[in-house]
Protein backbone atom coordinates (compact mmCIF):
# COMPACT_ATOMS: atom_id res chain seq x y z
CA UNK A 1 0.00 0.00 0.00
CA UNK A 2 2.72 2.50 0.72
CA UNK A 3 3.58 1.79 -2.76
CA UNK A 4 0.39 2.61 -3.93
CA UNK A 5 0.25 6.16 -1.65
CA UNK A 6 3.73 7.28 -3.08
CA UNK A 7 2.63 6.91 -7.23
CA UNK A 8 -0.59 8.57 -6.57
CA UNK A 9 1.27 11.72 -4.23
CA UNK A 10 3.12 11.74 -7.45
CA UNK A 11 0.48 11.28 -10.17
CA UNK A 12 -1.40 14.02 -8.43
CA UNK A 13 0.63 16.40 -8.32
CA UNK A 14 2.45 16.09 -11.85
CA UNK A 15 -1.54 15.81 -12.85
CA UNK A 16 -2.18 19.11 -11.15
CA UNK A 17 0.52 20.63 -12.36
CA UNK A 18 -0.04 20.04 -16.42
CA UNK A 19 -3.89 20.74 -15.92
CA UNK A 20 -3.30 23.81 -14.55
CA UNK A 21 -0.88 24.40 -17.30
CA UNK A 22 -3.61 23.40 -19.49
CA UNK A 23 -5.84 25.76 -18.06
CA UNK A 24 -3.62 29.31 -17.95
CA UNK A 25 -1.71 28.60 -21.10
CA UNK A 26 -4.17 26.40 -23.30
CA UNK A 27 -3.22 28.16 -26.43
CA UNK A 28 0.43 27.41 -25.45
CA UNK A 29 -0.65 23.52 -25.17
CA UNK A 30 -2.04 22.95 -28.19
CA UNK A 31 0.72 24.47 -30.50
CA UNK A 32 3.09 22.02 -28.26
CA UNK A 33 1.13 19.08 -29.04
CA UNK A 34 0.78 20.11 -32.71
CA UNK A 35 4.28 20.90 -33.08
CA UNK A 36 4.97 17.10 -31.46
CA UNK A 37 2.89 15.44 -33.97
CA UNK A 38 4.99 16.93 -36.44
CA UNK A 39 8.75 15.78 -35.21
CA UNK A 40 8.93 12.28 -35.70
CA UNK A 41 11.98 11.81 -33.23
CA UNK A 42 9.37 13.06 -30.38
CA UNK A 43 7.05 9.68 -31.11
CA UNK A 44 10.74 7.97 -30.79
CA UNK A 45 11.13 9.82 -27.54
CA UNK A 46 7.57 9.24 -26.13
CA UNK A 47 7.40 6.05 -26.74
CA UNK A 48 10.77 5.18 -24.38
CA UNK A 49 9.54 7.42 -21.77
CA UNK A 50 6.02 5.79 -21.49
CA UNK A 51 7.77 2.14 -22.00
CA UNK A 52 10.19 3.33 -19.03
CA UNK A 53 7.30 4.90 -16.75
CA UNK A 54 4.89 1.49 -17.95
CA UNK A 55 7.05 -0.86 -16.99
CA UNK A 56 8.26 0.90 -13.54
CA UNK A 57 4.99 1.35 -12.64
CA UNK A 58 3.43 -2.42 -14.29
CA UNK A 59 6.46 -3.87 -11.97
CA UNK A 60 6.37 -2.05 -8.77
CA UNK A 61 2.67 -1.48 -8.89
CA UNK A 62 0.45 -4.93 -10.43
CA UNK A 63 -2.18 -4.36 -7.69
CA UNK A 64 -5.74 -5.33 -8.85
CA UNK A 65 -7.92 -5.05 -6.29
CA UNK A 66 -9.29 -1.27 -4.67
CA UNK A 67 -8.43 1.79 -5.94
CA UNK A 68 -4.93 0.97 -6.66
CA UNK A 69 -6.27 -0.45 -9.72
CA UNK A 70 -6.85 3.14 -11.29
CA UNK A 71 -2.65 2.94 -11.14
CA UNK A 72 -2.05 -0.80 -12.68
CA UNK A 73 -4.16 0.28 -15.74
CA UNK A 74 -2.58 3.48 -16.11
CA UNK A 75 0.76 1.82 -15.95
CA UNK A 76 -0.04 -1.10 -18.50
CA UNK A 77 -1.58 1.96 -20.13
CA UNK A 78 1.74 3.61 -20.59
CA UNK A 79 3.58 0.18 -21.57
CA UNK A 80 0.90 0.18 -24.48
CA UNK A 81 1.42 3.64 -25.74
CA UNK A 82 4.98 2.97 -25.41
CA UNK A 83 4.62 -0.21 -27.37
CA UNK A 84 2.60 1.69 -30.14
CA UNK A 85 4.52 4.75 -29.79
CA UNK A 86 8.20 2.47 -30.82
CA UNK A 87 6.61 -0.12 -32.77
CA UNK A 88 3.41 1.54 -34.66
CA UNK A 89 4.49 5.14 -34.95
CA UNK A 90 2.50 6.37 -38.19
CA UNK A 91 -0.73 5.09 -36.38
CA UNK A 92 -0.30 8.28 -33.92
CA UNK A 93 -0.55 10.78 -36.96
CA UNK A 94 -4.35 10.82 -36.90
CA UNK A 95 -3.78 12.58 -33.29
CA UNK A 96 -2.73 15.99 -34.92
CA UNK A 97 -6.39 16.48 -36.39
CA UNK A 98 -8.11 16.02 -33.27
CA UNK A 99 -5.50 18.12 -31.59
CA UNK A 100 -6.69 20.95 -33.44
CA UNK A 101 -10.21 20.47 -32.25
CA UNK A 102 -9.38 19.79 -28.97
CA UNK A 103 -10.72 22.29 -26.18
CA UNK A 104 -6.98 22.46 -23.98
CA UNK A 105 -9.53 24.15 -20.78
CA UNK A 106 -11.68 21.10 -20.91
CA UNK A 107 -9.08 18.54 -21.37
CA UNK A 108 -7.10 20.84 -18.76
CA UNK A 109 -10.51 20.63 -16.11
CA UNK A 110 -10.05 16.80 -17.01
CA UNK A 111 -6.63 16.58 -16.01
CA UNK A 112 -7.17 18.70 -12.72
CA UNK A 113 -10.31 16.48 -11.68
CA UNK A 114 -7.25 13.26 -11.75
CA UNK A 115 -4.84 14.84 -9.58
CA UNK A 116 -7.27 15.54 -6.79
CA UNK A 117 -8.25 11.96 -7.03
CA UNK A 118 -5.02 10.69 -6.89
CA UNK A 119 -4.23 13.34 -4.72
CA UNK A 120 -6.98 12.11 -2.64
CA UNK A 121 -6.00 8.62 -2.19
CA UNK A 122 -2.35 9.85 -1.72
CA UNK A 123 -2.75 12.02 0.81
CA UNK A 124 -6.10 12.18 2.93
CA UNK A 125 -7.58 8.55 2.22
Amino acid sequence: MATSIFIAKLFAVVYLFIGLGMLMSSKHYKNMLLEMMKDSSMFYFGGILATIAGFLIVNAHNVWTGWPILISVIGWLALLKGFMLLVFPEHFKFWGKLFKKWNMSTLGVFVIAMGFLFGYFGFLA
